[in-house]
């Protein structure tokens, strides 16, 4: 399928690994120009040279909670690149974990520092790029844990929610101007998050951890009818949909890549 978007330049973060990574490729693979950013230089470089050497392939580290940071990449890409015309937001971390009297203030602040205000802070910056020309998209990643929360990490649930709600309520502001807002919802991929909970699971159970992937899902994610991690592909093929001319019609959406892990409609 010819998804529309050669020639377009695509801002991927969180794209050192993951499902930020795999949306870059998808989206590169299309035609589009990828601009891979994450916090790690050389996480960072070595993503960009697994994705293909390639003139439309760039990379820049930067901090999507430090808002000078997120200036200066947004001045590098204009001055070496032009104006981007797809944002997809990937960055995020598991953040703190526990039952709610277990967690400290400072649990709590750095997840949403991290998993909300960070993309409230990129999409700040770069929202004058996406609302010119007539045509933009926007893509969170979001999770299961907004609508289907776990009383383990509730930060992070928190987080993803309100990852919804901004979602959503910039998808009613600027949708007349050609820029189109969705989120995506994942559960349980595979990606170097879910490998270090995995782990941690592991050695905690005293079991291998493929035992503690199995017990994960059995004990901890009965409803996802599948019975396996998704992969980084399979959600990044939904990425890519939504930011493609295909997705004309698309807007304010949130696309659950779950396996049917959320036990609601």
């Amino acid at each position: 399928m010819d998804l529309g978007i050669s020639g377009k330049i695509a801002l991927v973060t969180g794209a050192d690994s993951g499902i930020g990574w795999e949306t870059a490729r998808i989206l590169l693979e299309e035609g589009a120009s990828v601009i891979l950013t994450d916090k790690d230089p050389d996480k960072l470089a070595i993503a960009a040279e697994r994705i293909g050497h390639s003139n439309q392939v760039f990379f820049f580290p930067a901090d999507i909670t430090n808002s000078e940071e997120l200036k200066e990449l947004h001045q590098k890409i204009a001055a070496k690149i032009g104006k981007i015309d797809i944002l997809v937001q990937s960055a995020g971390i598991t953040g703190a974990q526990g039952l709610f009297h277990e967690l400290d203030d400072e649990g709590w602040t750095t997840t949403l520092e991290v998993d909300l205000l960070g993309p409230v802070r990129l999409v700040n910056e770069f929202l004058p790029d996406l609302r010119a020309g007539g045509w933009g998209r926007l893509v969170f990643i979001a999770s299961e844990d907004a609508v289907q929360p776990y009383d383990d990490e509730l930060p992070y649930c928190c987080a993803k929610a309100g990852i919804l709600a901004l979602s959503k309520g910039l998808s009613r502001t600027y949708a007349r101007e050609g820029l189109l807002v969705n989120s995506v919802s994942p559960a349980f991929i595979e990606t170097p998050m879910t490998d270090a909970m995995m782990e941690k699971r592991s050695k905690e159970l005293q079991v291998s951890k493929d035992e503690a992937i199995q017990s994960f899902l059995d004990q901890k994610r009965p409803y996802l009818e599948l019975k396996r991690r998704g992969q980084t592909e399979e959600v990044a093929a939904v990425i890519a949909f939504l930011c493609s001319d295909k997705a004309s019609f698309v807007n304010g959406s949130n696309y659950r890549v779950d396996a049917g892990s959320v036990a609601t409609i």
